[in-house]
């Protein structure tokens, strides 16, 4: 463009000069009446041409200026409106030219942003960034490149920026910086979301396990230095899975939140609490002086829990199993620390749930044993290490044997017969329990179907329930299965269910127990009395039978408390149309007092240990049972 420009004015020039040389040429003629009328007429054409090739060449000129202003507008447009801010600085860092994008980016008029200085505009902390930004560009030859937040003082906000500069360039005789400057604002964020989920628990917002790690491997050092104690506590919600199979996620969800702000609300600022996943916390206590202030900090996270929760117009109660381990005593760095709070941690839901255990090297040994089972238990199922003992169940009245409850036993190479009581919590907390469950059931349906096809006079065969297995998707749909594979009518099976198992969620407890009934399975409530039933609930279920917990029955010819907890529970039963049987029954005396008290049936050592089946089938065959007189124990 500026090439045709020159061009034309060099035309323009040239013309300019013919038409003097002309003019000096009339000059020269000392008058025009000595031309002759034909110059004349040549000289007058000339002009004409001359004037007009003037005329053509000014509109050319014209024209080619309008063309280089309008370049210059949509360059200047380009310039202005470009995605991001230019800026010229001199090496003071004062601003010498801008453009629209950039004082945009400030929210500053341009014309007030001549000649001041850029620091103005750059937060404070990143100042020296930016001044050692501008000296790199002046003293080097090459572009450099730097991220700042500047301030935005209209809004009284700040922006992150990235300022990217070509090497310094020589201008009215000094140096100058030109600098592209960039919003990232929306990259910096991406990016502290993502170290935030890096360290943090998306659910809680609670530090994570890493975050953890890093905070207790600094609070060891300082600990060691300024030789001083700290603890490590491992908290778990008691029964969280429960919760999470009958409620749902979102439910879970909503109550990990809820023990997440409750205990934040009873730590110190000083203190460091985790989310590691699932249920489980983990809180470091730095900077305490004996054990007792672990102790205080247990109670209070205890006491804190007594209160329940309400969701989507549910109470819950919620509980916890603390596990607690000190530095230096119980381990010097992170992973022996962790490692012996769960420890103590499994320690205190062994010992009922809802308390703290402080970790003992004792502990050391019952967990590598614990360990040990867990990983067998895994391929019990499969190597058929389980076995099925049978207890039999006696009605008082005829003294004869109406049921039998099928109970689990593990045959272990090494350990021996190991009893429910370790098989199931560990069947909970490893995933195994509804496999086992349903082998359970099966073998005691298969069991009893085999007994009746060998002609001995029928009897119940009663199977405990899981909470995991009753809330399971496709229960239902198992217990149709395993009658109709094994034969079984569904009125010789009775389901065992305990009372914090049916009260879950009673609606959708009594619609899954009609659909029991209507196949027409014997139903039964085990432990009753130990729970919270409700009697206008408990009317809601089609129950047969309440099973008297055995820690009533134990002592209930020497405690009148418990006495009077059986009387109550046998005219509950009654009341309701359902019968009353007692378990544990180990004395006469006891035998004696159920029989007076109009008990319906009982079952315990007094009458039979749980055997093997081969031994049940024989006290079947032989008809063993307690004599019907009132008051006589004795069996026959």
């Amino acid at each position: 463009m500026k090439e045709e420009e020159e061009k034309k004015r060099r035309e323009l020039k040239e013309a300019v000069d013919l038409g003097k040389r002309a003019e000096a040429k009339l000059r020269e003629v000392e008058g025009l009446e000595e031309l002759s009328a034909e110059d004349i007429q040549l000289l007058i054409h000339a002009l004409r041409v001359h004037q007009v090739e003037l005329e053509v060449q000014n509109e050319e000129l014209r024209k080619a200026q309008a063309q280089l202003e309008e370049s210059r507008n949509k360059y200047s447009d380009l310039y202005d409106f470009a995605p991001v801010g230019y800026f010229t600085f001199d090496e003071k860092g004062l601003i010498l030219e801008v453009n629209l994008t950039g004082a945009n980016q400030l929210e500053v008029e341009r014309t007030h942003l001549k000649l001041k200085s850029f620091s103005d505009y750059v937060a404070e902390e990143d100042q020296s960034t930016f001044l050692l930004h501008l000296r790199l560009v002046l003293e080097s030859e090459t572009q450099q490149a730097c991220e700042i937040k500047l301030l935005n003082q209209r809004k009284g906000s700040s922006f992150y920026a990235r300022l990217e500069s070509l090497s310094a360039q020589e201008a009215g005789g000094g140096r100058v910086c030109r600098t592209s400057i960039s919003d990232i604002t929306e990259r910096k964020r991406a990016e502290e979301t993502i170290q935030h989920l890096a360290y943090y628990d998306p659910l809680t917002d609670l530090p994570n396990r890493t975050l953890f790690h890093d905070r207790l491997n600094q609070a060891l050092v300082r600990a060691r230095r300024s030789h001083q104690k700290l603890a490590v506590m491992f908290l778990d919600l008691d029964r969280f899975k429960i919760v999470n199979d009958t409620l749902g996620h979102a439910i879970g969800d909503c109550l990990l939140q809820g023990v997440a702000r409750r205990l934040i609300s009873c730590i110190r600022e000083t203190d460091t609490l985790a989310r590691l996943g699932g249920d489980e916390f983990m809180l470091l206590l730095p900077g305490i002086s004996c054990a007792e202030d672990a102790i205080k900090a247990a109670q209070r996270i205890l006491e804190t829990f007594r209160p329940p929760f309400y969701f989507d117009g549910r109470e819950l109660h919620v509980t916890l199993s603390l596990g607690i381990a000190l530095f230096p005593n119980d381990g010097e760095d992170v992973q022996t620390l962790l490692k012996n709070a769960d420890i103590a941690m499994y320690r205190a839901k062994e010992q009922g749930r809802n308390n703290y255990q402080f970790y003992t090297p004792a502990m050391n040994a019952a967990a590598l044993e614990r360990l040990a089972l867990e990983n067998n238990l895994r391929w019990a199922l499969e190597r058929r290490e389980f076995v099925v003992h049978y207890q039999p169940q006696v009605d008082l009245r005829t003294g004869q044997i109406i049921g039998m409850e099928a109970l689990i036993r593990w045959k272990h190479p090494e350990l021996g017969l190991i009893s429910p009581r370790r098989i199931i919590p560990l069947a909970e907390e490893t995933d195994l329990i509804v496999p086992i469950s349903e082998w359970v059931l099966y073998t005691a349906c298969s069991q009893n179907k085999a007994w009746q096809k060998a002609g001995l006079p029928p009897v119940r065969m009663a199977v405990n329930l899981s909470a995991r297995h009753f809330k399971h998707k496709d229960f239902l749909k198992t217990i149709a299965y395993t009658l109709r594979e094994t034969g079984l009518d569904p009125g010789y099976l009775d389901l065992e269910l305990t009372e914090g198992v049916l009260m879950e969620n009673v609606e959708a407890t009594a619609t899954t127990l009609l659909e029991l009934k209507a196949m027409g399975v014997h139903l039964s409530m085990d432990d009753f009395g130990t729970g919270y039933s409700s009697l206008n609930y408990l009317k809601r279920f089609p129950l047969n039978l309440l099973k008297i917990d055995r820690s009533f029955v134990q002592n209930v010819t020497t405690d009148s408390e418990d006495a009077a907890i059986v009387r109550l529970i046998v005219d509950i039963a009654h009341s309701l149309k359902l019968k009353a049987i007692a378990e544990g029954v180990e004395t006469e005396e006891q035998l004696l007092f159920l029989r007076t008290h109009r008990c319906d049936a009982i079952q315990g050592y007094y009458f039979s240990r749980p055997v093997p089946a081969q031994v049940a089938t024989q006290i079947i065959q032989e008809d063993r049972r307690l004599t019907p007189e009132e008051g006589s124990g004795r069996i026959i």
